[in-house]
Parts: C-alpha cells; structure tokens; sequence
C-alpha cells in the first residue's frame, strides 16, 4: 500500500529517534492519509490537502 498524497505527492520522511545516552536510531513519519471519494474515484488524500480542498469549494 502506498503511503504518499495523490493529490500533493507528499509521502513518509525519514527522521531520528535519540535514546537518553544520545544513540540515534532512524524511524519514519507518516503522514496522515485518509481514504476518500473525490469525484467518483477513491484516492488517498492527506488530511492537509482534505482541509484545504474543504476551504476552496465554497
């Protein structure tokens, strides 16, 4: 399953994960994606771009 925006493209980033003696260890964060049916078709949307979409149809 593909976790990157259909409509941004943006996708999961690569960061860091610091223990208390300092050891980085990497994890990736995900975006929060949402399933959703935009014009008759079921895309993957980051809630990002659903917000914004929601702000520009009125």
């Amino acid at each position: 399953m593909s976790k990157v925006c259909e409509i941004c493209g943006r996708g999961p980033v690569m960061g860091a994960s610091r223990s208390h003696s300092n050891i980085q260890t990497k994890k990736w964060r995900h975006i929060n994606l949402q399933a959703k049916t935009i014009d008759g078709k079921r895309v993957k949307i980051c809630t990002s771009c659903l917000k914004t979409r929601l702000k520009t149809r009125s």
